[in-house]
């Protein structure tokens, strides 16, 4: 069973997909609250290439490096990666509204499915933010 989250947000693909995937953009929004950034982020945009968020929790208590492989790219379409025993998968589609962003991935065991489904749409409503203030 997997979770999904989704945004739509009000810009072009190509201005989305970079967003998305580029570390500049990336330390900017991927946080699911106030109290959390992003402070580095590498991306091998590739089938095989790496990629890692290291999250820190603003008052330096804990933080975790998010990482894994990229499984299957079809630029400004899809995104699905390998993330430990996980996966995940990040879909692109163009709607009359702009564009649909949707992520699906594994639940992992620690947390509730709801403090999961929250958090991640947590940053995703984020990434929203960010590139609609571009």
């Amino acid at each position: 069973m997997s979770i999904t989250v989704r945004v739509t947000v009000k810009a072009p693909i190509d201005v989305v997909w970079a967003a998305y995937t580029t570390p500049e953009h990336i330390v900017q929004w991927n946080a699911a609250s106030d109290d959390w950034h992003t402070t580095r982020a590498t991306v091998d945009l590739r089938p095989g290439g790496a990629f890692c968020s290291r999250m820190e929790a603003k008052d330096g208590s804990f933080g975790f490096d998010f990482e894994g492989t990229y499984t299957k790219i079809v630029p400004n379409t899809l995104i699905e990666y390998a993330f430990g025993d996980r996966s995940a998968q990040v879909e692109f589609n163009g709607t009359p509204d702009g564009i649909a962003v949707s992520v699906s991935f594994d639940p992992e065991q620690t947390h509730t499915l709801e403090q999961q489904q929250e958090g991640w749409q947590a940053i995703l409503n984020r990434f929203k933010g960010h590139v609609e203030s571009l």
